[in-house]
């Protein structure tokens, strides 16, 4: 384990656009979207209880974030208008998913695409 915790020094939310723009000190600020952060949810309803169970999400280019809400001094529970509530956000999860954000989005572009399923364009 490493001894230096990860913490970040910055979360806003940007509710027109729906970014949330993340620092962690001098790195960043990151743009995550929130539908990267649905669709990259930490939730078993989002990755299962195991390797492989994973459930692809579609459908989430339109969703936006409610609220932010902070849990203990590691982590953050994301209420999305969708319904969705049950992930929480550590913070070592939301600087890996910052250090790797295009890898990531290009990833579960091609898992939608091999599925026959296409993201509607959105207006942000």
């Amino acid at each position: 384990m490493s001894a230096k915790q990860i913490v970040p020094t910055e979360i806003s939310y940007h509710k027109k656009s729906r970014v949330l723009d993340i620092a962690f000190g001098d790195d960043g600020p990151f743009r995550l979207t929130a539908e990267f952060l649905r669709v990259h949810s930490p939730s078993a309803e989002v990755r299962g209880h195991g390797p492989g169970q994973d459930v692809l999400q579609i459908g989430k280019e339109d969703v936006g974030i409610d609220r932010i809400e902070p849990v203990g001094n590691y982590a953050v529970r994301l209420y999305f208008d969708d319904g969705h509530d049950t992930g929480l956000y550590s913070w070592q999860e939301l600087q890996r998913f910052c250090s790797h954000n295009e890898e990531l989005w290009a990833d579960y572009l091609s898992r939608l695409a091999a599925a026959g399923h296409l993201r509607k364009s959105t207006s942000s």
